[in-house]
């Protein structure tokens, strides 16, 4: 007859060795965040769903050289209201209507950059980015073009900067509460040549 003991020590032994054995680590996310996914706002919330602040932005392009920062307001935006001075490139996801019709909310209305995707997989060529940060003005249009830059099968983690270089609103309508800006990161409004990409 098999001996009941040996039975018994084989499960236990199995047991030991396998907490013996090195664990595998998870890997830690590649750019430090203190935005929690699950409470982005639905408009703000992309499929990776990886997610910066503008202050988490700066702080790690300013000790970074291998994540890439594409701000992808319109130029108008980037002359007249500035644009981060650790932004590799501007191509817009939308552009300026130019008939300059008004929306219902008072502002010009915004068409779809046709040329967008290619124009930042034309940017890449050539590059290899740890990671890409997309900045709007307050999070809404990264959000989309992180998602048109998944939709091209880029392999490339992409974060939204969620409050983006203006903020959000605060109770009087006014872009102060966060941001690129607001944060005291550095920006500037002298446009250098080739910055814009992605438009005729």
């Amino acid at each position: 007859m098999f001996p009941m003991t040996r039975l018994i020590a084989a499960p236990a032994f199995a047991f030991a060795l396998a907490l013996s054995l090195p664990t595998a680590t998870i890997a830690s996310p590649l750019i430090e965040s203190s935005v929690a996914a699950d409470s982005v706002w639905e408009s703000k919330q992309t499929i990776p769903a990886l997610y910066v602040t503008a202050a988490e932005a700066a702080e790690v392009l300013a000790t970074r050289d291998d994540i890439l920062l594409i701000d992808v307001r319109t130029p108008e935006e980037t002359m007249l209201v500035g644009y981060p001075d650790a932004a590799d490139v501007n191509i817009p996801f939308l552009l300026l209507d130019p008939d300059h019709k008004l929306n219902e909310k008072g502002s010009y209305v915004m068409a779809p950059n046709p040329r967008f995707a290619d124009a930042v997989l034309t940017y890449l060529d050539g590059r290899a980015p740890a990671a890409i940060l997309v900045m709007c003005r307050s999070g809404g249009r990264s959000a989309k073009a992180v998602d048109a830059l998944v939709a091209t099968g880029l392999d490339v983690p992409l974060y939204s900067v969620l409050d983006g270089f203006e903020g959000d609103k605060d109770a009087e309508g006014r872009r102060s509460v966060n941001g690129w800006k607001n944060n005291g990161a550095p920006w500037g409004t002298k446009i250098a040549a080739g910055f814009l990409q992605g438009v005729d």
